[in-house]
């Protein structure tokens, strides 16, 4: 994958409409990767008005979200932006689970593409390693996939 800041200026997302669902749980790591998220709709070419930002509480509410998106015919992809740490919670293995599972189930249900940016750490310094902007940006990446994979579909 390309990383933040390496990335070469394109058109790739010009005319394609992005909705971003947000977890607000773990919001400063989550935050970091919506940063991420933004900045790299618009160096893919992307207009910010037609990025929409949409806060979930929540990992485990993401997929409802994205499907009344998806059902809505609101965007050519979604991405979807969380962060469970294993650390934070007892039932970690079951939310990320089902969160990944619902997502997916999204996907196939609707045929919109919903890129996977849910961060799933062992711990809180795993998830700022992933979300910094100076070295990997999950946000980014999951923008990355959502526009190759929102144009794939166009080509068929």
């Amino acid at each position: 994958m390309v990383q933040s800041g390496k990335h070469h200026h394109s058109e790739e997302a010009r005319g394609l409409r992005l909705v971003v669902l947000a977890a607000r749980y773990n919001e400063s790591i989550v935050g970091q990767m919506l940063d991420g998220a933004r900045e790299r709709w618009v160096e893919l070419g992307g207009d910010p008005g037609q990025l929409r930002v949409e806060r979930v509480p929540g990992a485990f509410e993401l997929p409802l979200a994205a499907r009344q998106f998806a059902h809505a015919k609101a965007a050519d992809a979604i991405v979807a932006l969380g962060c469970v740490i294993r650390g934070d919670t007892a039932h970690f293995d079951f939310v990320a689970g089902e969160c990944a599972r619902g997502l997916q189930q999204v996907m196939l249900d609707t045929g919109l593409p919903v890129s996977f940016g849910v961060l799933t750490t062992e711990t809180e310094a795993q998830a700022q390693e992933r979300a910094s902007p100076d070295q990997m940006n999950k946000g980014a990446e999951a923008v990355d996939t959502a526009v190759q994979m929102a144009r794939l579909l166009q080509r068929i």
